[in-house]
């Protein structure tokens, strides 16, 4: 299966669907039951930031295997993934309700509402529902963004998924990204692609093809940062 981050969904573009192997229970699912609070360290500046940002990383980490855990449980997880592919750039795109999700001082039950009327525009399945109205309820909700993306993660290693950035000069047809993906995923190995498109006027025409530490340039802008490379080699500068 090859899928493509169009909008906010994944949609599948071609190749053998494969099920996501079931994983032995981790410590994720006690987080459910009572998560501990990120601990307070003393300091100041960027040692207390760093401090507060390791925290939420393992927060963020521990709560995504117990959502991993549970649309397993429910043989949801594509279900699932979508819905936190959608999360995720809702938060990305809407200040207004990311900023009021992660305010400390609004109530929880106004959180709930907004996360209430996402779940059913988006059509969120119940099991992404009920585990975002679990992290309002265990005080979890302002590591949102760090769960949405170490879900990806673990999502995409049960899945052997490659996760690519596609950048164009201008938005491409969903042809030619399945072209594109279908050539990466044979370059790669990996049974999935998953292309992120993003529009980079910059690239002039052409496109960019990050995946890992490696990078596929057939931009025009590449073509001429190439040849202006050579001729400065030439001339000895």
């Amino acid at each position: 299966m090859m899928s493509q981050s169009l909008g906010t969904r994944s949609v599948a573009t071609a190749g053998p669907r494969v099920a996501a192997p079931k994983s032995r229970p981790v410590a994720g699912k006690a987080f459910l039951g009572g998560a501990p609070k990120a601990p307070v360290t003393r300091g100041q500046g960027h040692r207390l930031i760093t401090a507060m940002g390791t925290a939420s990383e393992q927060v963020g980490s521990a709560y995504a295997t117990a959502l991993v855990e549970l649309a397993q449980s429910k043989d949801a997880l594509e279900a699932v993934h979508a819905d936190v592919d959608a999360l995720a750039s809702i938060l990305k795109e809407n200040a207004a309700i990311n900023e009021f999700l992660m305010n400390p001082v609004a109530e929880d039950g106004k959180k709930k509402e907004v996360l209430e009327k996402l779940a059913q525009e988006a059509g969120f399945n119940e099991s992404t529902k009920t585990f975002l109205f679990l992290t309002v309820d265990k005080g979890r909700i302002d590591c949102l963004e760090e769960i949405c993306t170490y879900f990806e993660n673990q999502y995409c290693k049960l899945t052997d998924t490659q996760v690519a950035t596609l950048r164009s000069a201008v938005k491409l047809e969903q042809e030619q990204q399945f072209l594109i993906a279908k050539k990466l995923q044979e370059l790669t190995g990996s049974k999935n692609i998953k292309l992120k498109p993003v529009v980079d006027k910059s690239l002039i025409a052409g496109f960019v093809v990050e995946y890992g530490s490696s990078q596929i340039d057939l931009s025009v802008k590449g073509q001429l940062d190439s040849i202006s490379t050579e001729l400065e080699s030439a001339a000895g500068v």
